[in-house]
């Protein structure tokens, strides 16, 4: 067979279209760059699989558990057409070249190529940290093989999420709610969350009292300052760092304060001579902080700019994609020699050449599990950008983004701030004889250094603030008389932990070595969008079903919710990367188990009896539980319920649970009060004449409504049924009769249970109400829907004005309705939630709207849900084009037609 013409042809094959249009720009002639669009083929759920493997070791997972675990891969149905696609292009090629991110994602993503692809041509592996001309050059000088090890290293990750997912998830739908999921990550991260809240739960405040005044020296206004209340009688004043979250005092040899002592005192030092008793300076000096890891890019992004982390990693996606900005998923904050030198020529010329240290600095990794394989996250290029020149070609976010890395990097290559703080100390002793001491602080910086450039932002703290305020205090001796002022006494209370923010959930995650930066962004915004978190302002919340979650998994699962397990998988993971370990190997321990390990497979099939009601009940008081039911979380008093007609004993009293109310706010006095408030499950309202059934008025899960009791036949009347026989003549047991379907119907808005009457529930329960046939014979109808009162005639609805009108509307006034043209959308001439102007691929307009399920983003042609994960007030327009972009690149859902089996052909005689 003749060899292939060489064509000259280079294929270069990257993960994303806008990443393959910035490295064109760079390669030159010859080359030909196509996108894959990330993973072109996965696993499969099981019911995909072929029908031969469905009973056999792959059958439960795609996976083939008897041999080494391997995968059993399929090509995605929407990335079919564009392998086709790029087997045409390489077969015009003489060359291949893989150039995916150098993670384990993209090293994963460029084996599964190479696997499909199946090239006869040469292959390079090309990896790079930034998308300009100078990395694309040394990185066609630093060609390689696709490396194995990283490849098994995230096969076994991804097998691993499906052992875990697989076989825990079930179980929570048994025990918990159906569509529940469970997580290697997701729900370790989820326990974090559902810990702090229990934490904020079982807190007790304490309270503690100090004194505030204002000093100064006879030297006027400019010389004044506050102090506050240090010591008493030698005795350091108790501050909340002194009591524990039971609110009990752990400090020894404090003053505790209350209210009494505090107020006396405060009057006994209205008149005191105040002198200063000491003076004491030590120089400030504080450092930069290290360049942006991915961790750390979407704190300080969260903290800064009130990002979440998804946000973030999108934004920054588009940065690194169109050339502005090294790889965004990095644990490393080592900078590039190159990197180092822009930093500090830029510091120089833009500061001054007193701002840049002599050596350069050099930054090592404090996280857990670090990886060294990236470096940091900085601006593009051997010189960099400023956020002056790039304006113009960012995006709003993308720009407050790109100048935050770019401070950040700067500032981590310049000098010191200086400073000096000053502490004094000043005193008198009370008109009953006790000593006060007070104390006051400041920090002057005399040389900005950094911070000229850039000042990290912090996290909230427990704890008194203490920070030294940026002040100068006046220059004061020993033994200076000062004069006092406004000398008050004030009550602090100690605070609960602080629940997390994304940034704090970050911090925590990296220093526990729980998960990879590469990951947090989609996991947190994965446990917000399967309701185990949500949002109240910045911090994550956890729900009441995450608690049961957590709850069952601590109990029955509880390694595979430890946080140190957790982060030993992954060191364990990073062996595998290393090539220290195989994959299979570790699999077949994780899942198989070892001698005292048992193994996953084990602990599920000797889980034993699970109480489902203990699982998704927490105790408020003695007398009232919160449940986990199926429509939500109530409560339920154990406490026996009188009906004061019969004096029998009914039903235990229950409440629901407002949905917006956080588990720490339900303390039992809320608890007691939501008990007392809530409306009646039942309120009976008298007989229908008719029909003898009694009607109710009921709280339900979609609202308020009547309907009907029908009654349940006695034995009598069932044994009183015709009887019917087999063919041998023997009678056949009664049948249980088929339950009648009660009449029922919605409250209007304007009733309630503890208002609607009998005669207002009977109309109710007889809709839909007839009005007449128009001439062509057609019934019309009138009736109440989800979205307001409507009329029916066939197919073709009409919206009405208001829920009354069902009752008093004519069939000539429907009539007249019909006799209109049908008016599409009229009712939702509702202003839309937010617009963000053209979309940049349809130019319509982008809007977002209130939905059937929630709030929704179109272009009047693609639609997608926003996210649970962000809030209407941190969508952006970048966010909403990304979501449309990502909806419009997966294509319609495809759904399944039902088809008739076609009619069998009539045999025709032979002839």
């Amino acid at each position: 067979m003749p060899s292939k013409a060489k064509t000259g042809k280079k294929l270069v094959i990257v993960e994303s279209p806008a990443k393959s249009k910035t490295i064109a720009k760079y390669l030159g002639e010859g080359f030909i760059v196509e996108a894959s669009i990330g993973h072109i083929r996965d696993l499969p759920q099981p019911s995909e699989l072929p029908a031969e493997l469905k009973k056999t070791s792959v059958g439960k997972f795609a996976v083939d558990i008897e041999h080494d675990f391997k995968p059993y891969y399929v090509v995605s149905p929407d990335k079919k057409k564009k392998v086709t696609e790029l087997k045409a292009a390489l077969k015009d090629a003489d060359e291949l070249y893989l150039a995916t991110d150098g993670d384990r994602e993209g090293e994963a993503i460029a084996w599964h190529l190479l696997e499909v692809l199946k090239p006869k041509v040469p292959v390079y592996r090309m990896t790079f940290g930034e998308i300009t001309k100078e990395a694309i050059q040394r990185a066609m000088g630093n060609l390689r093989d696709v490396d194995q090890d990283l490849v098994d290293a995230q096969e076994t990750r991804r097998i691993l999420d499906r052992l875990y997912g697989y076989e825990i998830s079930p179980v929570l739908w048994r025990k918990v709610a159906r569509g529940l999921s469970a997580g290697r990550v997701q729900s370790v991260v989820t326990r974090m969350v559902v810990d702090r809240e229990r934490e904020r739960m079982a807190f007790k405040a304490a309270s503690y009292w100090d004194l505030t005044g204002q000093f100064g020296t006879d030297s006027g206004a400019a010389s004044s300052f506050k102090a506050k209340l240090a010591a008493v009688d030698g005795a350091k004043v108790a501050t909340g760092r002194d009591f524990n979250d039971d609110g009990e005092l752990i400090s020894k040899n404090v003053a505790h304060l209350n209210e009494e002592l505090a107020t006396s005192l405060a009057a006994g030092l209205q008149d005191a001579a105040f002198r200063v008793r000491s003076v004491d300076t030590k120089p400030y000096t504080r450092r930069p902080a290290a360049p942006f890891t991915t961790s750390t890019l979407q704190q300080e992004a969260g903290r800064k700019l009130r990002f979440s982390s998804k946000s973030t990693m999108q934004i920054a996606q588009r940065l690194y994609e169109n050339g502005y900005i090294t790889y965004m998923r990095t644990d490393s904050s080592a900078l590039s020699d190159e990197a180092i030198t822009a930093a500090r020529r830029q510091a120089s010329e833009l500061y001054g050449p007193e701002y840049v240290p002599q050596s350069p600095r050099v930054y090592s990794n404090k996280a857990a599990n670090a990886q060294e394989a990236h470096e940091a996250i900085r601006p593009a290029g051997d010189s960099f950008r400023t956020p002056a020149q790039v304006a113009s070609q960012l995006s709003g976010d993308e720009f407050r983004l790109y100048e935050l890395i770019w401070k950040r990097t700067v500032a981590s290559q310049m000098g010191d701030a200086k400073g000096s703080t000053a502490t004094i100390r000043l005193g008198a002793v009370a008109s009953d004889g006790r000593d006060a001491e007070f104390s006051a602080s400041g920090t002057v910086i005399t040389f900005p250094g950094f911070l000229a450039a850039y000042e990290e932002g912090k996290d909230e703290t427990r704890g008194d603030d203490d920070s030294d305020e940026a002040r100068r205090l006046p220059n004061v001796a020993k033994d200076d008389a000062l004069t006092a002022a406004d000398i008050v006494a004030v009550g602090h209370e100690t605070s609960p932990p602080p629940r997390y923010t994304e940034a704090s959930l970050t911090a925590e995650l990296e220093k526990r070595g729980i998960g990879r930066p590469s990951t947090y962004a989609s996991t947190i915004s994965t446990i917000q969008d399967r309701g185990y978190v949500r949002k109240q302002g910045s911090a994550l919340v956890p729900s009441w079903i995450a608690f049961s979650v957590i709850r069952l998994l601590e109990q029955h699962f509880s390694d595979y919710v430890d946080y140190e397990f957790t982060a030993d998988m992954e060191g364990d993971l990073d062996k595998i990367a290393n090539g220290q370990e195989a994959g299979a190997s570790w699999l077949r321990h994780f899942y198989f188990g070892e001698d005292s390990d048992p193994g996953l497979l084990s602990i599920v099939n000797n889980l034993g009896e699970i109480d489902a009601r203990e699982i998704n009940s927490i105790p408020i008081t003695d007398e009232i539980t919160l449940r986990v039911g199926k429509f939500g979380p109530y409560l339920e008093s154990s406490a026996a319920v009188v009906d004061p007609k019969t004096g029998e004993i009914v039903e235990s009293a229950r409440a629901n649970v407002p949905e917006d109310l956080a588990p720490d706010e339900l303390t039992a006095a809320k608890a007691i009060e939501l008990m007392e408030t809530a409306a009646p499950e039942e309120r009976v309202l008298g007989t229908d004449p008719h029909t003898g059934h009694t009607v109710v008025a009921k709280n339900g899960r979609y609202g308020a409504y009547v309907t009907e009791v029908i009654p349940e036949m006695t034995e009598e009347q069932i044994a009183a049924q015709p009887v019917e026989y087999y063919k041998n003549g023997k009678p056949k047991p009664p049948k249980k009769p088929v339950k009648a379907k009660p009449r029922t119907g919605s409250l209007f808005k304007s009733m309630t249970v503890e208002s609607v009457t009998l005669d207002e529930a009977l109309q109710l329960m007889s809709l839909p109400r007839a009005l007449g046939e128009d001439a062509e014979g057609n019934l019309i109808t009138v009736q109440n829907g989800r979205f307001g009162p409507y009329l029916k005639k066939g197919t073709d609805s009409r919206s009405i004005g208001s829920e009354e009108e069902i009752f008093t509307i004519t069939l000539e006034q429907a009539l007249e309705i019909y006799s209109q043209p049908k008016q599409r959308g009229a009712r939702a001439a509702v202003p839309p939630l937010a617009e963000f102007g053209p979309d940049p691929v349809s130019e319509k307009n982008i809007v977002v709207k209130e939905g059937r399920f929630g709030p929704y983003i179109t272009d009047g042609i693609t639609n997608i849900t926003v996210p649970r994960a962000t809030s209407l007030e941190e969508l952006t327009r970048e966010q909403a084009v990304e979501l449309l972009a990502e909806k419009r690149a997966k294509g319609p859902v495809k759904r399944t037609a039902t088809r008739k089996a076609p009619a069998k052909k009539k045999a025709t005689a032979k002839k």
